[in-house]
């Protein structure tokens, strides 16, 4: 069986891949909607900057280039 643990998407690491449950954040969460982080998409890390800071990530046929303190606002489903 797999584990499923929920953690935030700023505690993955390159190559895992999660499944987002819930973008909280206040004003930003509207932003990370539009930018297609919506529950039950599918995202993948791609890499990380050298020093940490921002993560690469692929969801719905694209790229996207998070900071991980945005990041941390987005639960995710880690399998």
């Amino acid at each position: 069986m797999k584990n499923t643990s929920l953690v935030t998407l700023d505690k993955l690491s390159p190559g895992e891949h999660g499944i987002i449950t819930d973008v909280s954040g206040g004003p930003l969460r509207r932003r990370l909607l539009d930018m297609g982080l919506i529950p039950r998409t599918t995202v993948t890390v791609l890499r990380a900057a050298p020093m940490g800071d921002p993560i690469g990530l692929s969801l719905r046929g694209y790229q996207l280039t998070l900071r991980r303190a945005d990041a941390a606002q987005i639960t995710v489903r880690k399998f």
